[in-house]
């Protein structure tokens, strides 16, 4: 591929919701714009874009792919990315590259959940964007509702840039309302506007232009004294315009047919905003701006892992230019990296390129120790960008080989994905002793596990997470224990005499002692203490440990022959469990706070759900056209919410949860985990 400078760069990150052709979308642009000689569809699974074997057998994407194109002598660097919620870190990462966004929206259903989503990060990250109304071609499009419905949500800057001429059967074209120009047919033939909607594309020009310069004080005072508006003043202004995000323009098409996608690049060609042209990032009292001649800082916004070629690492020029062989600073690990082969990505392909200026898209292979978000540059004068904001997970699974061959390999293997995925989140519980993976998502983890299998041909399994339950005592107790073995020879005596007293949440286990009269030498206080400790630790009741609790030592008895630490130990042991059966003991349980943001017509439901989950709701507070839910439940009951609130949103709703105390099990239910335990342990 040809070198391009910053000035006919654009970087545009393709988003939407679930299916709504944005794949077929980047196709369609490959394809008339020459790049490829036959347009691949995703069902045929020979798109450029969708690559991966899971998204050949799932039919959606769920990487993001960046696939250059040419227009009008400018380089177009369109990032497909998944619609898929469990699969936002990519679009995250695709916007963080972009300079620009295209919304793709389907004329049938208008905005959906998934817009919503990639509309509130487009807008977190203050990106300029333009939509693309697609499927004009099926049944019920409806270019004029859609609109409306976007105008409604989005407010008065959303504006059409074209018409279509026809719906569904009878849709055959756009009409470019800044030339007033009819574009027809699969090739885009370029024509008069048709008679039957030259009316309505009056009107909608008429509008556009009120909203052009509503932007600009010099084309009012023009617009307003009725001198004329060239095409060029008109197209600057827009140009200004939708880079500050004061026009928002809509374009509509099928891109399936190619009809509107050669005007929607054309469009984003002269109108989308250059890297140049964007505002400055301030960085350590530093103002990073796209030019060649500023300092070389490249942003890494992918990390892919191939079984192939090795780590894929998908970087940003911010600033300066780079080149193969270059010596960087990755700010963030404080190592030198050398760049190896420098290419431009196409899909899953490489095309070697020589340099790369400032605001271009690039992929580099084997960085040693950078990952996603990683700001590389000079030694001399280290930045570091802003780090990549990615959502919490929120959904977390048991990770279990299936094979001892596989226990060794698991460990590096996971590490490869999570470098590779940064919205996974891996850890070791030490209550339970599991490997936790945590996702946004079944589908998530799902995919995650199956590349483990395919790339790295580690099989595991997938199950629930035992719930890390504490035991505590609800009253004083006391218990007196004496061990004695007689084997011939020495034998084995130790009187071990304890109480236990409840303490307040959080306060732990403690273990004191008030031994009088020597009954239980200083010698053999320590191993009553270690017995104890050790079966606090392993539980009593369901395995889990005692807390909460103060074990004292008041009495006992020893034997000057027979008795040892061993004896000791084993007498503190058992005593412990007599206690705690005579002290009431009972389960504590993970108690979490939730904040559900969910659609205002959903609030009720959510609130009904999480009340059937033992929920204490603490409120429901406004939040624009949203509201906020908070709550207090328990752990055991919202292992599978991301699942519960899809169903009962349609999807509009999320969620965050953070540990927040532990509280008393109901009896009928600590009894029940009781059981379960007692049948987990014969069965063993």
């Amino acid at each position: 591929m040809d070198v391009f400078d910053t000035g006919n760069i654009r970087n545009v990150v393709v988003a939407g919701h679930g299916s709504v052709g944005k794949t077929t979308l980047t196709e369609a642009a490959l394809f008339v714009t020459g790049r490829t000689t036959r347009m691949g569809r995703v069902e045929e699974q020979n798109t450029v874009s969708d690559y991966d074997e899971d998204e050949h057998n799932r039919k959606f994407s769920i990487n993001l792919s960046v696939v250059p194109v040419e227009r009008d002598g400018r380089k177009i660097n369109l990032i497909d990315t998944p619609g898929y919620a469990d699969f936002v870190s990519e679009v995250i990462c695709a916007c963080e590259a972009a300079d620009m966004a295209l919304v793709v929206v389907d004329a049938q259903s208008g905005p959906e959940v998934g817009t919503d989503r990639v509309w509130n990060i487009i807008e977190r990250l203050n990106l300029p964007r333009m939509i693309f109304i697609n499927r004009m071609d099926r049944e019920s499009a409806d270019f004029e509702g859609t609109l409306l419905t976007m105008q409604e949500r989005w407010g008065p800057t959303v504006v059409p840039l074209q018409l279509p001429i026809g719906s569904a059967d009878t849709f055959n074209g756009v009409v470019d309302l800044l030339h007033m120009t009819a574009y027809t047919g699969d090739d885009g033939h370029e024509g008069p506007v048709p008679d039957d909607v030259v009316e309505r594309a009056r009107s909608l020009r008429a509008s556009l232009i009120e909203s052009i310069v509503e932007t600009d004080d010099t084309l009012m005072e023009k617009y307003f004294a009725d001198e004329e508006l060239t095409e060029d003043e008109l197209r600057r202004v827009l140009h200004l315009g939708l880079d500050h995000g004061l026009i928002i323009p809509v374009v509509c098409g099928a891109a399936a047919r190619q009809i509107g996608v050669r005007q929607c690049l054309r469009n984003i060609a002269g109108s989308g905003p250059s890297p140049a042209e964007r505002d400055a990032i301030e960085v350590d009292g530093v103002s990073l701006e796209a030019k060649d001649d500023g300092p070389t800082v490249v942003r890494v916004f992918k990390t892919a892992a191939d079984p192939y070629v090795g780590r894929l690492s998908y970087l940003k020029v911010v600033s300066g230019t780079l080149t193969p062989d270059m010596h960087l600073w990755n700010a963030n690990r404080s190592t030198e990296e050398r760049m190896g082969t420098l290419a431009v990505p196409i899909g899953k392909d490489q095309e070697p390129i020589s340099i790369l200026h400032a605001g271009d898209i690039g992929v580099v292979t084997k960085l040693s120790d950078t990952i996603t978000g990683d700001t590389l540059g000079s030694k001399d004068n280290p930045l570091t960008l802003p780090p990549i904001v990615f959502p919490a997970p929120v959904y977390s699974m048991a990770v279990q080989p299936v094979s001892k061959a596989a226990v060794d390999k698991l460990g590096p293997s996971l590490q490869r994905l999570l470098e590779e995925d940064p919205g996974l989140r891996l850890e070791r519980n030490p209550d339970t002793h599991e490997t936790i993976l945590q996702g946004l998502g079944d589908a998530h983890l799902d995919v995650t596990v199956e590349r483990l299998r395919r790339k790295f041909n580690v099989d595991v399994e997938l199950q629930l997470p035992r719930v890390p339950y504490r035991e505590t005592i609800g009253k004083n107790a006391t218990a007196d224990y004496t061990h004695k073995k007689q084997t011939g020879g020495h034998g084995q005596y130790a009187r071990v005499a304890i109480e236990v007293n409840p303490l307040p949440r959080g306060s732990g286990l403690q273990f004191n002692q008030r031994v009088v009269g020597g009954s239980v030498p200083k010698e053999f206080i320590p191993a009553v203490e270690k017995g104890v400790m050790e079966t606090a630790r392993e539980g009593i009741l369901c395995g889990a440990e005692l807390t909460d609790c103060e074990i004292v030592l008041f009495d006992g008895k020893h034997h000057p022959v027979d008795s040892n630490e061993m004896s000791f130990k084993l007498a503190a042991a058992q005593a412990l469990r007599e206690a705690v059966q005579s002290a009431n003991g009972t389960l504590l349980e993970p108690v979490v706070t939730i904040k559900v943001t969910t659609p205002e017509d959903h609030a009720g439901d959510v609130v009904s759900d999480l009340n059937t989950k033992r929920a204490r709701i603490h409120g429901i507070l406004p939040s624009g056209n949203l509201s906020v839910v908070e709550a207090e439940v328990p752990l055991a009951e919202v292992q599978r919410y991301s699942s519960d609130l899809r169903s009962i949103t349609q999807g509009r709703g999320s969620f965050e949860m953070t540990f927040d105390h532990y509280g008393e099990v109901p009896q009928h239910l600590a009894a029940k985990v009781i059981e379960e335990h007692r049948a987990e342990v014969q069965h063993a």
